[in-house]
């Protein structure tokens, strides 16, 4: 197993190992462009639906939403919508909430607290739904692609059209945010890309190891299992890429998707990445003795840290 990186040079190349492993992945360099499909007001903020262009396969229904009380470039979050078994969400999860979070939606909060939020559907959700997301699975597998690289892809190309497009947000204040599927997503995210700024993830910090050893890997769709993963990183291993940048991770001890086992591992290595790298305090880890949702005390502590990361 390969030592968690420290150096700059080290995590660079750790990092371009990881994106490697994600399958037969389209250009990063290919043209980016989103086009606006509808305008509209909600109390405080703008709605804005936009058909993407990502990745050169199927389009990307996304929303984007802006506060209507202060003026850009706003600080972002790239908000992922969880899985769930529910197909049908995607999106909306960002403007409608679910039952597993709490109120208000993340899109309102968002706005009123002055930030910007782009949430995708991601493959097999919401106006991407429609293949199953075991067809699809296969589909890619047998094409040399691999169904998590792919949306994680659809993410990474996501901040670039925020970076590289739009001149209403600032570059230098761009969060990640998400429960269950999107949190996995929030931190794969924000270890791969050194422009987020600011993790935020809810309820699916997962060792590896230790769910194969709680015998809870029918807890996940087959979205999550990346071809020889554990041979080259640790659930530590991927969030140490994100170190020195803030991350809080709220988590349930009885959540079974995140064995409390492995969140002690997980959080004695990233404590001591975190001070190795000279960001003691930027390693922050909340755990409840709670299921797999969010609760009221998690959610003043993201409203903290964002309040605090981005000068809100």
């Amino acid at each position: 197993m390969n030592p968690l990186p420290s150096s700059h040079d080290a995590q660079a190349e750790r990092r371009a190992q990881l994106y490697g492993l994600l399958g037969d992945l389209p250009d990063r360099q290919r043209p980016i462009d989103a086009a606006l499909i509808a305008r509209h007001e909600r109390e405080g903020f703008t709605v804005e639906t936009l058909l993407c262009d990502l990745n050169g396969i199927e389009p990307v229904p996304a929303y984007f939403i802006r506060p209507n009380h202060r003026l850009p470039p706003y600080p972002v979050i790239v908000y992922n919508h969880a899985h769930g078994g529910d197909y049908k969400t995607g999106k909306e999860e960002l403007l409608t909430g679910r039952p597993s979070l709490q109120n208000p939606p993340f899109g309102t909060l968002l706005a009123h607290m002055g930030c910007a939020a782009l949430c995708i559907d991601h493959w097999c959700f919401g106006e991407r739904r429609g293949r199953s997301e075991n067809e699809t699975f296969k589909t890619m597998l047998w094409r040399g692609q691999v169904l998590w690289g792919m949306m994680v892809y659809d993410s990474l190309r996501a901040v670039d059209y925020l970076t590289t497009t739009r001149n209403d947000i600032d570059p230098t204040r761009i969060g990640t945010l998400g429960l269950s599927m999107g949190s996995t997503m929030a931190w794969w995210l924000a270890a791969l890309d050194t422009r987020i700024r600011l993790c935020i993830d809810l309820c699916c910090l997962t060792d590896y190891d230790a769910l194969i050893e709680s015998r809870g890997l029918e807890l996940h769709g087959v979205y999550y299992y990346v071809p020889a993963l554990l041979k080259h990183f640790t659930t530590a291993q991927i969030n140490a890429l994100i170190a020195p940048r803030p991350h809080l991770s709220l988590q349930g001890n009885y959540d079974p998707l995140t064995p409390p086992h492995g969140l002690d591992v997980i959080d004695a290595e990233l404590t001591a990445v975190y001070a190795a790298d000279g960001n003691p305090n930027g390693w922050q880890l909340y755990r409840s003795d709670t299921g797999h949702y969010e609760t009221a005390v998690m959610r003043q502590r993201i409203i903290e840290m964002l309040s605090r990361t981005f000068h809100l």
